[in-house]
């Protein structure tokens, strides 16, 4: 087993797991974990594809994995925001309970 495949692999359950939390889960802040999991299972393929491929001083991968982690960040900060205000209108943070807006 190349160490590629083995990034792959790790990657994989990685991302297996945030999606399974991300569907599962009830709080809205257990979602928000998992979809960073995800996130940082994307962040590992862009990082193994840049070590492991044909040029890696070009720097591009790094360069979308940061770009990846700084989208990351500000979808996790939008994200409490407005866990926090659902929180604050309904008092609760159940997915199940706010699925329906009310005006």
């Amino acid at each position: 087993m190349t160490p590629l495949t083995a990034y792959l692999i790790v990657a994989a359950l990685l991302f297996a797991i945030g999606l399974a939390g991300a569907l599962t889960r009830r709080s809205a802040i257990l979602v928000l974990i998992g979809i960073e999991l995800m996130l940082n299972a994307a962040n590992l393929n862009l990082i193994a594809f840049w070590r492991y491929g044909p040029h890696p001083q070009a720097l591009t991968g790094m360069m979308f994995a940061i770009f990846s982690i700084a989208v990351a960040a500000a979808e996790a900060a939008v994200g409490l925001g407005l866990v926090i205000s659902i929180y604050r209108h309904a008092q609760t943070t159940d997915v199940d309970q706010i699925s329906r807006m009310k005006g």
